[in-house]
């Protein structure tokens, strides 16, 4: 075709672009009016696209189950329509008013995103002059005058209407509008285009609707007749249920009654007074619905939850404290301040039965016991035991559950674990609650803090129950690796208790007295036939482990049980006593070392300690000097506030740079550059500024570190040496590396009581409280410093400089 022959839309200049919106289960007629729900995203973005004088094509879907639609799902003939007025707009859909004007054909779809658009010819408009039609058209007008006196719901100005309406085959389609006829048939009206066959074809359909009518009025005659029947059957339903009622009462189980049983669960559940009160109007809502109505489903599984929570169920608590101490220490070595705290527990409660729960938090390294800890507490006070896990938990209904209005409604993990711990007292331990996450769907830990503050979670509500259920006799135990990330609210409701990393003493008695005995057993073996000595044992520890807690040494010995156990099978091997290169034989070499100190022994290079949510570490502090005009380069991937520790420890190396012997034109001359090692790890805190200012010294110095000395604390521009946490993990990560001297704040000697006598006994701790202190007990050589041994100071400064300074 010519572009002579085309439009400006390059279309055939008879056919014209139109958006389509498809309809289910209706037809849109020229000349009628009707209103439309639009949910789909094609037709919302059609709306946002036209505007007042866009005319819109609409078209009849073939399958109203087609969610989508294409070009093929529709009819070809549909009618050209103008939104007259848009009633509501949310983000849901819309509510439009639309009207038909004409008639039109689809020649072809040219597009399907973002919604359909079709090339279209309209229809010629059709001839209303035959005397023939005006006849159609008077008999039309009577079958609908008699439809309308069978329909007293039509408002009182349809009659009038229907008078005023002019051309026969407008009164046409304003009926079968009206009417309930099948698609099929109306499209058939639509496409047709001869205005005889149309009337027929209305006439036709309607006195066919009229037929129905009549029928339906007179089974409503009927009906009216029997109503003294209708009226005693109530009377005797009443009088059944209040038999039903009775029968209850007595313990007697109607075994005609479909909820009987049902409703001698709830009167014997001992439901609070507002659950009772809940229960009964719920119950007598549901014997009025059929057993058939999805309604009857809804109701039924609701009492049935109302009847199976422990409203007032509870274990007798054991309250022995010799028993308690017998089972915790049995299953637990070490973590004396939860024991101490349980046995606390236990003693108040025996002396004041009403007491509230307590709330603890127990935070620690993996590994180290917190969760089994749930299970032991429950053991030893005789309570059932549930465990909730919190990791990436990011709706709140899983706390609160979902209301009924909902399909599939259930109440929250709360209630749910309740019900299968059976009892109104369990230990419900609520595991990582470090690591509950928020989105959109709502922020967890806020529905938390209703169920760990004592004062308020009597009286908890789950959306789904929509009663008060009383929670205050239930122990909640929470673990967590860390506390930075759960909010203050939260953290401010729950008394924490720390748990630190093991020592090696403790370490080797866990793995002899609980992991080697479970994983023999679990791998059928038994401790004649394996054996491990105390020196293969640690040496099991030191080099293939390097952790805070117990579980990669768990895994090492699942792993020797396993390569045990295939000598066994294959080579008839009775026994083995197992040695240090047999576990290289088994294992692998050796993962780690069991001293780090030689890293050291370097000019500008010092050893830290570091404490994370896995337990305690040691890092090395790097720095270099070169020549350039004074700049700080930092690296490590280290956090804001350890950068600042940086600034700060090169300001009091240049404050105090004539106690060192060290001239000021080093630092006019040279770029001085900070790293520490691991550099994919982030890193951040205070507790470094100690240690990044004695590997500045030792480098300005030429003075190297000792190697076996590690250090902690945060300094401040005076000089002084501030305390930091995390002491006790930190010192067991020292003695894991090899350290043999720690040097502390001295605002720390409190923490000291924390480190185990074992640890206390094999290393050297030494507490400083000024930057003087510490470089004196970590540098290798201080002869050649003047300030260690020469009088006099600058004023404020707690460091010796030379006597002519």
């Amino acid at each position: 075709m010519s572009q002579r022959g085309r439009g400006r839309s390059g279309l055939p200049a008879r056919e014209e672009r139109t958006p389509i919106v498809a309809l289910r289960n209706a037809v849109l007629f020229p000349g009628t009016v009707m209103p439309l729900v639009v949910g789909r995203r094609k037709t919302m973005d059609l709306l946002a696209d036209a505007d007042s004088q866009t005319m819109i094509g609409v078209l009849t879907q073939r399958d109203h189950a087609v969610d989508d639609p294409g070009g093929d799902d529709l009819y070809e003939v549909g009618t050209m329509a103008r939104v007259l007025k848009v009633v509501e707009r949310t983000a849901q859909g819309s509510h439009i008013i639309v009207q038909g004007v004409r008639r039109f054909r689809v020649k072809r779809f040219l597009q399907s995103e973002p919604y359909l658009v079709a090339a279209v010819a309209s229809l010629a408009p059709l001839e209303e002059t035959d005397v023939e039609i005006e006849a159609l058209a008077r008999s039309l007008r009577q079958a609908a005058n008699e439809l309308v006196g069978l329909l007293p719901e039509l408002p009182s100005g349809a009659a009038d209407l229907l008078e005023r309406t002019g051309p026969p085959v407008q009164l046409a389609y304003l009926l079968l509008s009206n009417i309930g006829s099948p698609i099929e048939e109306k499209m058939e009206v639509l496409d047709c285009s001869d205005s005889r066959d149309i009337l027929r074809k209305a006439l036709e359909m309607l006195h066919r609707q009229l037929e129905v009518l009549r029928v339906s009025q007179k089974i409503n005659t009927e009906v009216r007749g029997d109503l003294s029947k209708t009226q005693r059957e109530y009377v005797l339903r009443k009088q059944l249920d209040a038999i039903h009622k009775e029968l209850n009462d007595l313990g007697v189980v109607d075994e005609d009654d479909p909820l009987a049983e049902l409703r001698m669960r709830i009167a014997n559940a001992g439901l609070t007074d507002e659950a009772r009160e809940v229960a009964e109007k719920e119950m007598k809502r549901l014997s009025t619905i059929q057993p058939s109505s999805p309604e009857y489903t809804v109701a039924r599984t609701y009492l049935d939850w109302l009847a199976s929570l422990p409203w007032s169920k509870t274990t007798e608590d054991n309250l022995d404290v010799a028993h308690a101490r017998e089972v915790l220490d049995m299953r637990h070595y070490g973590i004396q301040k939860v024991k101490r705290r349980i046995l606390e527990y236990i003693a108040v409660r025996k002396l004041k039965s009403d007491m509230k729960g307590p709330i603890l938090c127990l935070v620690g390294p993996p590994g180290v016991g917190k969760t089994s800890l749930g299970s032991s507490i429950a053991e030893a006070l005789g309570r059932e035991f549930v465990r909730m896990a919190l990791g990436g938990i990011r709706d709140e209904a899983q706390i609160r559950g979902h209301r009924r209005t909902y399909i599939g409604a259930m109440p929250g993990k709360i209630i749910q674990l309740l019900k299968r711990a059976g009892s109104q007292n369990p230990v419900f331990l609520l595991d990582e609650v470090d690591k509950i996450g928020r989105d959109w769907r709502g922020d967890p830990t806020s529905a938390m803090l209703e169920v760990l503050d004592p004062e308020q979670n009597a009286t908890f509500v789950d959306h789904y129950l929509d009663v008060k259920f009383d929670l205050s006799r239930v122990l909640f135990l929470a673990t967590a690796n860390q506390t930075d990330t759960i909010p203050a609210p939260l953290l401010d409701r729950m008394e924490v208790i720390e748990l630190n990393g093991y020592t090696m003493e403790e370490k080797r008695h866990i793995a002899r007295k609980h992991l080697l005995p479970r994983q023999l057993d679990e791998h059928g073996l038994t401790a004649s036939q394996l054996s491990i000595a105390d020196e293969p044992l640690e040496h099991l520890i030191g080099s293939y482990t390097r952790e805070a807690g117990v579980r990669g040494l768990n895994r090492r010995l699942a792993d020797i049980c396993r390569a045990f156990a295939v000598e066994v099978v294959e080579q008839g091997r009775k026994r083995v006593r197992t040695t240090e290169k047999r576990l290289e034989a088994w294992l692998g070499p050796e993962r780690y070392e069991t001293s780090m100190v030689d890293s050291t022994g370097l000019p500008g290079i010092a050893t830290g300690m570091a404490w994370t949510s896995t337990g305690g570490d040691i890092l090395f502090i790097e720095a270099s000097r070169m020549p350039g005009n004074g700049k700080l380069r930092i690296t490590g991937q280290l956090g804001e506030v350890m950068k600042e520790s940086c600034e700060i420890a090169l300001s009091c190396v240049r404050t105090w740079a004539a106690a060192f012997g060290v001239d000021d034109s080093v630092f006019e001359g040279h770029d001085l550059h900070i790293h520490v090692p691991a550099g994919g790890i982030p890193k951040d805190g205070p507790s470094a500024g100690v240690t990044i200012f004695t590997a500045l010294v030792s480098l300005l110095s030429n003075a190297p570190v000792r190697r076996d000395v590690a250090m902690t604390g945060e300094i401040t521009l005076r000089g002084l040496v501030l305390p930091v946490g995390g002491v006790k993990d930190k010192v067991l990560a020292a003695q894991r590396g090899g350290i043999q001297k720690v040097i502390l704040p001295e605002r720390n000697r409190k923490d000291l009581l924390d480190i185990p006598d074992s640890v206390r006994k094999t290393m050297e701790i030494v507490f400083v409280d000024r930057m003087a202190d510490v470089l004196i007990e970590a540098l290798e050589t201080v002869e050649g410093l003047p300030f260690p041994s020469q009088e006099g100071t600058v004023a404020g400064a707690p460091f010796h400089v030379p006597a002519e300074a």
